[in-house]
């Protein structure tokens, strides 16, 4: 029997109505709306296409959001200042650094400089050095890996005690998923390049994350029948019956997985939809922690 679409978009909008209304209640009480601050540094046309997906999912939550686009030169100080103005604006309740940076900024130090009770993506490295720690808690969870855990959930098995497999060790993605995996008592194995015989690895999981940025890549005789399959991947392949002359595929072959998995991911629909609501959920989260705290 092919295995069961787990739909990351009716899960982000049944999430999205949530936040919705909770935003609502929020602007009703405090007379303002959570923020959300971005920058973008260049002009790579995927990450303006991202920026501009967040922006129009905040509007159409409620949040009021607020670019600062740099160019490709600017300088490190100058890329510092943007996230610097961010923390000392109080109508900005979290701050997103687009990703990848130019390769002439230090990532480390700008991700650095935004303020921990902002930083709606999960990713200061203090907020990844706590996920990586016994008996601590990030202020936020990573975006991506937090819709990741949450369409795992949905399939109701249980994570505790389930052999899981995360192919890709990204600061993004790969790592911190595994680091919650392994807080939800998963045991948790992290693949990448040199690891060996890698199918075979694969074939042990009950729980397979993707996100290795390979089209295709994990094929559905790698996997162990019954797995959950969660496909991080975005890939764009020629297509020549599309309009675009292009469509999107995961880091699955879904074709051939679906016909050995219990549950799966679709590309798109997964969990693509799932990141974005998880930062609006961070940012009304980093509102409300805000407006307690005043």
């Amino acid at each position: 029997m092919p295995a069961k679409i787990i739909d990351g978009q009716m899960v982000a909008k049944r999430i999205r109505g949530e936040i919705g209304a909770a935003v609502d209640d929020y602007s009703k009480t405090t007379g303002s709306m959570p923020g959300l601050g971005v920058v973008l540094v260049g002009d790579d046309p995927a990450s303006a296409m991202y920026v501009r997906m967040k922006r129009r999912a905040c509007e159409r939550a409620g949040i009021r959001s607020e670019a600062r686009i740099l160019p490709a030169a600017s300088t490190q100080r100058a890329v510092e200042d943007a996230v610097r103005g961010f923390n000392e604006d109080p109508a900005i309740h979290g701050i997103l650094v687009q990703l990848p940076l130019p390769d002439h900024i230090d990532e480390e130090a700008v991700l650095s400089q935004i303020s921990l009770a902002k930083d709606v993506d999960g990713i200061h490295p203090i907020n990844i050095g706590r996920l990586g720690m016994r008996g601590r808690e990030p202020s936020f969870t990573p975006a991506t890996p937090t819709g990741v855990m949450l369409l795992i959930d949905e399939t109701g098995l249980p994570v505790e005690g389930a052999q899981a497999v995360v192919i890709g060790r990204s600061n993004i993605v790969g790592l911190p998923v595994a680091l919650m995996l392994t807080n939800a008592n998963a045991t948790v194995t992290i693949c990448h390049s040199r690891t060996r015989d890698l199918p075979a690895v694969v074939k042990r999981a009950d729980i397979v994350v993707a996100a290795v940025g390979r089209a295709e890549f994990v094929k559905g005789d790698w996997l162990r029948a019954g797995a959950t399959v969660i496909d991080v991947g975005s890939n764009s392949v020629p297509d020549a019956t599309s309009e675009k002359g292009y469509r999107y595929v995961g880091d699955v072959e879904f074709d051939s997985a679906r016909q050995v998995a219990g549950h799966i991911t679709k590309v798109p629909g997964g969990v693509g939809p799932m990141t974005i609501t998880m930062l609006l959920a961070n940012t009304l989260t980093a509102a409300q922690r805000i407006a307690v705290i005043d």
